[in-house]
């Protein structure tokens, strides 16, 4: 299905920061004093929102703006060791060259995103939102649609996070998970998802199919 603007999220649906995340939580955590994860049990944390992996892991939630402020800082450093998910490039291009406008929303650093996309593929996006933000995702969903005159009902968000669904929900754009990110998708479908997408190829095909008509 073809839209007047995509908007991707970045992290857990374009780049693999779960991974990297996940490489430096348990020293994140004993430096905090909160949980260590249960590798064995990642599959049903991927079913929770932020607000109850923060109970579950028993971070307190005045530490979060220290934990945050320094999962960047580490994330600045490391970001080299970040990388796009496996069909993004091919996914991106392709939608792109449809003629479909394409825009991001990130809690991201600019320059984070920019390093992870690369010069070719932040190119192909019309309108970047970027950086630490009070009024978080739904009010730069808003920017980005006045940015692009684009009517919320024809435009998608595709994102990985149940907040990023909630975002697209009080905004009233429609909301499209990926099955590869932060949340399962079968989390976000029952959360009230308008589209999932199982691969990255998948991403593609319909992003860029053309509407039947009779």
């Amino acid at each position: 299905m073809r839209h007047d603007l995509v908007i991707f999220d970045f992290d857990g649906t374009l780049a693999d920061s779960l991974t990297w995340l996940l490489s430096v939580f348990d020293d994140v955590a004993d430096r905090f004093g909160f949980r260590r994860l249960d590798r064995t049990n990642l599959a049903a944390l991927r079913g929770f929102d932020a607000w109850q992996i923060l109970e579950r892991q028993e971070i307190a939630r005045w530490k979060v703006p220290r934990v945050v402020h320094h999962v960047r800082m580490l994330m600045q450093r490391d970001i080299a060791r970040i990388r796009l998910f496996p069909g993004i490039d091919q996914a991106l291009q392709r939608i792109a060259a449809s003629g479909t406008p394409l825009a991001l929303a990130s809690s991201n650093s600019l320059d984070n995103v920019r390093h992870v996309l690369g010069v070719e593929n932040t190119a192909l996006f019309r309108h970047i939102e970027c950086g630490a933000s009070i009024s978080g995702k739904p009010a730069r969903l808003r920017r980005l649609l006045a940015a692009s005159h684009a009517h919320p009902a024809a435009t998608l968000f595709v994102g990985d996070e149940i907040r990023d669904l909630r975002a697209a929900q009080q905004v009233g754009v429609r909301f499209g998970a990926v099955a590869w990110g932060y949340t399962r998708a079968d989390v976000l479908v029952a959360h009230g998802a308008d589209e999932h997408f199982a691969t990255t190829a998948e991403l593609a095909e319909r992003l860029t199919a053309v509407p039947a008509h009779d």
